[in-house]
């Protein structure tokens, strides 16, 4: 079995010689870095979003996160539970196909957004109660890269009521509460998590993250290593 991936890869040539050319200029200049060799290709290709090197040291993960991560996508049929649809559109379908991935997002159902008027929430905060009235939170990766509240009420259900995601990417970028509620999330230690400290973060970032868990779950998988 080849050892190369070709689902998580872009799909021409061309395309992956630009890919891999700019991860190599991101590697050369960033030099020295202090994460483990399974973290970087997270934070290299968030970095590879935006050309922000800054992700290089303001990226925080839990110890079990990226193996969390990995075996969530491994076992086939793992839903991704989104803050925003930016996320869930930006997502890779055929690379989420490849590994049974259903995506998942409600902050814009009619339900969501009268439960957040009649009790002056915010819809992110309805949407996540939501998911996890539905079950969809239970083995899920959580992605947020816009809503604060969100991020806040998910470590709530974590605490409060014993939701157990698989992994929480949480990165929501923003003024009021965002470092905070990235914080509080990076305090939890009954869910594996990767988070952004600050103010920086966003759907984009998201999206790098669990594209680059997707590619290293591919590589697992090719390598057979599987479980």
């Amino acid at each position: 079995m080849s050892s190369v991936n070709t689902v998580t890869e872009q799909l021409t040539r061309a395309g992956q010689a630009i890919e891999h050319d700019s991860f190599a200029i991101i590697d050369a200049e960033v030099g020295p870095h202090g994460y483990a060799p399974e973290q970087w290709p997270i934070v290299r290709r968030m970095i590879h979003a935006n050309a922000d090197f800054e992700f290089n040291g303001l990226t925080d993960f839990h110890p079990d996160a990226v193996e969390a991560g990995i075996q969530a996508l491994l076992r086939g049929g793992s839903a991704v539970v989104a803050d925003v649809e930016m996320i869930c559109s930006g997502l890779s379908q055929p690379r989420l196909a490849h590994f049974g991935v259903r995506t998942h997002q409600f902050i814009s159902d009619p339900d969501v957004i009268e439960a957040a008027k009649a009790e002056d929430t915010t819809r992110a905060v309805q949407a996540m109660r939501k998911a996890a009235r539905l079950g969809l939170l239970r083995g899920a990766i959580v992605g947020i890269g816009n809503a604060p509240t969100a991020l806040i009420e998910l470590v709530r259900l974590i605490r409060e009521e014993g939701v157990r995601p698989a992994l929480v990417v949480g990165m929501p970028v923003g003024f009021v509460s965002a470092a905070e509620s990235k914080d509080l999330m990076a305090e939890v230690n009954e869910v594996p998590w990767i988070v952004i400290r600050g103010r920086k973060g966003g759907s984009t970032l998201v999206v790098a993250a669990i594209h680059a868990l997707l590619s290293l779950a591919e590589a697992r998988q090719r390598a057979g290593q599987v479980g």
